[in-house]
């Protein structure tokens, strides 16, 4: 097995490799605005860490989000691109899944929450560190506060919102190595992975403006 990991659904661009035992080489960088620029030489720079070529993947792995809009698809296209050249499988995990499997948090129940603009997170809620109990969501922080009072939290999201989420810890962002080590283990106990279908959640930010104007001659 060579897992190649990546996602672009927060403001970190991550790829990784996991061999089905261990993370043999990482990426990752914070820059929103940059996913498309930075994403292709991320894979080149962990398939050169770990000495390898893109042949020698075996399954790629992309987070599905939630996230914005633009940069979801940016992670979701590059992996069905490199599933349909390299002929191999493409798993999606959902971005707060990694986010919970790479905290430090001994027991639960707690939160992840990522940050969705507008005011508003991306959240769930977790058992522990590979069980997820509620389905991910968005909302204003405020409307989630009596459900989420006194839990751990995990996320950009949360270190947002200390008012709401006082017991916030690191990670902020997720990494692709958590992801693949999270996938790794789902695939070695059989578990089937889900398609790599984005959550957007809501509609794109970007809208033909209404009552729009056709300006091509007659």
């Amino acid at each position: 097995m060579l897992l190649l990991a990546l996602d672009t659904a927060t403001p970190a661009v991550t790829v990784a490799l996991h061999d089905g035992t261990d993370v043999i080489a990482s990426s990752s960088q914070v820059d929103a605005r940059r996913h498309g620029e930075l994403l292709l030489p991320a894979v080149d720079r962990v398939l050169a860490e770990a000495g390898l070529k893109l042949d020698a993947v075996t399954g790629v792995v992309v987070g599905t989000g939630p996230g914005p809009y633009t940069g979801l698809r940016v992670g979701l296209m590059t992996a069905d691109t490199f599933g349909l050249a390299l002929g191999v499988p493409v798993h999606g995990v959902c971005t707060l899944d990694g986010l919970a499997h790479a905290a430090d948090i001994a027991e639960g129940p707690f939160v992840v929450a990522t940050d969705a603009r507008r005011k508003e997170v991306y959240w769930a809620m977790y058992a522990d560190s590979r069980t997820r109990l509620t389905d991910p969501a968005v909302d204003r922080p405020a409307e989630i506060a009596e459900r989420v009072a006194g839990l751990p939290a995990v996320g950009a999201g949360a270190l947002l919102y200390p008012e709401i989420f006082p017991r916030a810890h690191d990670p902020e962002h997720v990494s692709a190595a958590a992801l693949a080590a999270l996938a790794a283990e789902r695939l070695a106990a059989g578990e089937e992975l889900p398609a790599p279908r984005p959550l957007y959640l809501r509609r794109p930010d970007a809208q033909v403006p209404k009552n729009y104007k056709v300006v091509t001659p007659k």
